[in-house]
């Protein structure tokens, strides 16, 4: 199993790490600062320095418990070798703001601080790219005005500054906490898992996820609208960057 060092640390640049399996192009290692895609959020890119050669990350994928880096070009490697890994940062920080961006909308919408959403309204899907991020909501009698309404509430609450925390739960105590797992796929997840990673957003919200995050909301820097699409009357898909 590799130790997933990202799931502690997000701020994490470098780390030295033991090959466990090494099959051409394709290394795993017995702990890693490499986040494989997954949750909406693309995988981390960079360099792996072994035996006194650099090769290019081009993927980072799981599989079960175990996190494999594909590299460009096959690598003289073998169990038992030592590896210095090295995160593209620059992409990795823009994914952090993104998505802790996204769990802001979420718990923003969720909570209703931003206008009666008493109609219901949720976000049922999205995309993390190091430059931008796309959501798709739903809402009832949503406009362009509302959701900007959204935004702006959203970045008063990024502008006060508050902590990004992850915490561990076991499962029991995973499932007393209501709407932890808002999708089904996040569901689903949430019954297979005997520990839980969530979230939290000081004073405002709870969620399961294993992705990567600020450690404060004032690192996002201000919410931009993008783009805007018509998907019918409750569905909207937007697009923003922060910056």
């Amino acid at each position: 199993m590799t130790e997933k060092v990202y799931l502690k640390d997000s701020y994490a640049k470098e780390l030295r790490a033991t090959v466990t399996a090494a099959n051409g192009a394709e290394l795993e290692f017995d702990r890693t600062i490499f986040y494989p895609t997954g949750g909406g959020q693309p995988c981390d890119l960079g360099k792996i320095l072994i035996n006194g050669k650099e090769h290019g990350v081009v993927d980072v994928k799981k599989s079960g418990d175990n996190v494999i880096h594909v590299l460009e070009a096959p690598a003289e490697a073998k169990a038992g070798d030592g590896a210095l890994l090295k995160i593209d940062w620059d992409r990795r920080y823009g994914h952090m703001r993104h998505h802790t961006a996204l769990h802001i909308l979420d718990g923003i919408l969720e909570t209703g601080r931003a206008f009666d959403n008493s109609a219901g309204g949720s976000i049922t899907g999205g995309q993390i790219y190091h430059d931008r991020a796309r959501i798709d909501l739903e809402i009832a009698n949503c406009t362009k005005e509302l959701v900007q309404l959204l935004i702006d509430t959203s970045q008063r609450y990024i502008d006060e500054g508050h902590a990004v925390t992850a915490k561990m739960l076991t499962k029991d105590q995973a499932l007393a906490v209501p709407n932890l797992a808002r999708t089904a796929p996040g569901r689903e997840l949430l019954n297979k898992l005997t520990e839980v990673r969530v979230i939290e957003l000081e004073g405002l919200d709870f969620q399961l996820d294993g992705g990567t995050h600020v450690a404060n909301t004032r690192e996002i820097g201000r919410i931009t609208l993008k783009n805007y699409e018509n998907k019918g009357s409750k569905r909207k898909r937007i697009e923003i960057s922060v910056g």
